[in-house]
């Protein structure tokens, strides 16, 4: 028997199947010194709406402490002027077993992103860098479980670039339509807790894409619309401690009941332009 403390006071006690364990892992992050919204490539963007870059920059630097806290090792890159959005980094490469798959945007807007982060892997050690010759958003709409990779399309990576990743990456992957434009990206819809768990939210899918998932994953936590809507699903678990938007209170709830812990992160600032924890976050898989 496991007692879970839930947020607030409550706890509960559940018979778990075993203790989560937490494994330590490599992110890289890119400060978000020229953050703002001065263009509108999703429905979470505004440009007449003011943006506070030394509010986005104090968030982000939580989130990238709330990692360092947990004992993760946190590598940096350089944001460049002019690449407001380049903070999300999960958008710029996919790395699996060292290998990396980099990052071809739909939005012109972003395109340069994806060469900055490309050398950065090669300047660091990365022998194995491809670039993708079909528009794809890394993390962005790929999502790695540990078996497979979930690939999402529908609003921007190109459904052929499913079958580059699996051919560049050596991994299997299955592909997921979304279907509604708040959640453009699989990682505001979908995200991996544990091998065997995950969570999503299931109006942002097509059908048969629902069935997909209900098949691997029957016992997915469901996110309702109010956690989804804050893209409460835009997250980061280690394993046993998840990382996600301190807005989305029912799914923290849900998660505390699978035995896992949630570290709620204020970083509405840079919701503004349709990110959260995952966005700002790119995995390094050595």
């Amino acid at each position: 028997m496991t007692t879970v403390a839930l947020p607030g006071e409550a706890s509960i006690v559940l018979d778990l199947p075993s203790e989560r364990v937490p494994t330590t892992r490599r992110y890289l992050m890119c400060a978000p010194e020229h953050f703002t919204v001065e263009y509108r490539i999703n429905p979470w963007m505004d440009p007449s709406r003011p943006t506070d870059t030394a509010l986005a920059v104090a968030q982000w630097t939580a989130l990238k402490e709330t990692y360092e806290n947990l004992g993760h090792k946190v590598d940096l890159i350089d944001p460049v002027p002019g690449l407001p959005d380049m903070v999300f980094s999960a958008n710029s490469g996919t790395v699996i077993d060292g290998k990396v798959l980099g990052a071809r945007f739909r939005a012109p807007q972003r395109a340069a992103e994806a060469d900055h982060y490309r050398r950065w892997f090669l300047s660091h050690g990365y022998t194995d860098v491809v670039m993708p010759e079909r528009t794809n958003e890394a993390e962005g709409d790929f999502t790695w479980t540990g078996r497979h990779l979930l690939a999402g399309t529908g609003f921007r990576t190109d459904p052929l670039a499913h079958a580059e990743a699996q051919e560049v990456l050596g991994v299997p992957v299955i592909g997921l339509h979304l279907v509604d434009p708040r959640y453009y990206h699989l990682d505001v819809a979908l995200f991996v807790l544990s091998e065997d768990v995950i969570a999503y939210y299931p109006n942002a899918f097509s059908p048969g894409s629902r069935k997909v998932l209900d098949r691997l994953y029957p016992n997915a936590i469901l996110a309702t619309e109010e956690d989804a809507a804050c893209l409460g699903l835009n997250a980061v678990s280690d394993g046993r401690n998840v990382v996600l938007p301190k807005e989305a209170t029912t799914l923290a709830e849900e998660i505390a009941t699978r035995g896992f812990t949630p570290i709620p992160v204020d970083i509405s600032e840079l919701r503004a332009s349709g990110g959260g924890p995952k966005c700002c976050t790119m995995e390094l898989r050595d």
